[in-house]
């Protein structure tokens, strides 16, 4: 899904993005898929437990924190706000500001703009977590053909990218040849330098969940509705 991004209109695009407070990878991604004209705009989200292991107190202290963190950029005109935050998209608890989407958001836009509607999902997340993504996306419209998971609840910015090309090698041959797109959920670990190798890889388009939030940036520079 890389060359989707070529495809957006000459005007300048700004882009709020809440991070929580420990995630350096979309700092790190964003900036090396070349998108034109746009800016990106960074808030800090600290969770009141002051954790980062992903559980309910982190999710919702993310979601509690992002009314303050989105004041910090009401200074900035902003075409998009996007919480970079896969799992507290399909997690639940308290609703975000209007008009604030999550990475989770971003990853089934993307899917609907390419029609995909089966896929293979792999995420670092602890097993029942990528199993209640799996359900999300289910609920959305989107079949999981298979999904596999390294069971971590911290630490995803550690992940080499070896270990995200051998976790994807773990799903079932079959259900990845039927699948019409692999996803790499959560925008905490390195996806981006094994992205163009499992598209060679598998013949199908890759979709991680920065890559997701890219695309919505460039649908917004095309002033295209989210």
């Amino acid at each position: 899904m890389l060359a989707a991004l070529d495809a957006a209109a000459d005007r300048t695009v700004r882009v709020g993005l809440l991070l929580p407070w420990a995630n350096v990878a979309v700092e790190t991604e964003l900036p090396l898929l070349g998108l034109r004209r746009t800016v990106f705009h960074h808030a800090r989200l600290v969770p009141s437990s002051r954790t980062t292991a992903i559980d309910a107190s982190f999710w919702q202290g993310l979601r509690d924190a992002s009314a303050h963190a989105l004041d910090s950029l009401s200074r900035v005109r902003l075409e998009a706000v996007v919480l970079a935050c896969t799992s507290a998209g399909f997690t639940g608890g308290p609703p975000l500001p209007d008009g604030v989407f999550n990475a989770f958001d971003a990853l089934l836009q993307s899917l609907a703009k390419a029609a995909v509607t089966r896929v293979v999902l792999a995420a670092p997340y602890p097993a029942p977590v990528t199993e209640a993504e799996a359900a999300a996306l289910a609920g959305a419209g989107v079949e999981v053909l298979a999904h596999a998971s390294l069971g971590l609840v911290d630490g995803y910015a550690d992940v080499t990218p070896d270990q995200v090309f051998a976790l994807v090698q773990q799903l079932p041959e079959a259900a990845v040849e039927a699948a019409e797109a692999v996803v790499l959920s959560c925008t905490g670990w390195h996806t981006l330098p094994v992205v163009a190798d499992l598209e060679h890889r598998y013949g199908k388009p890759v979709l991680s969940s920065n890559l997701a939030i890219a695309l919505l940036a460039a649908r917004a520079r095309a002033g295209v509705g989210s």
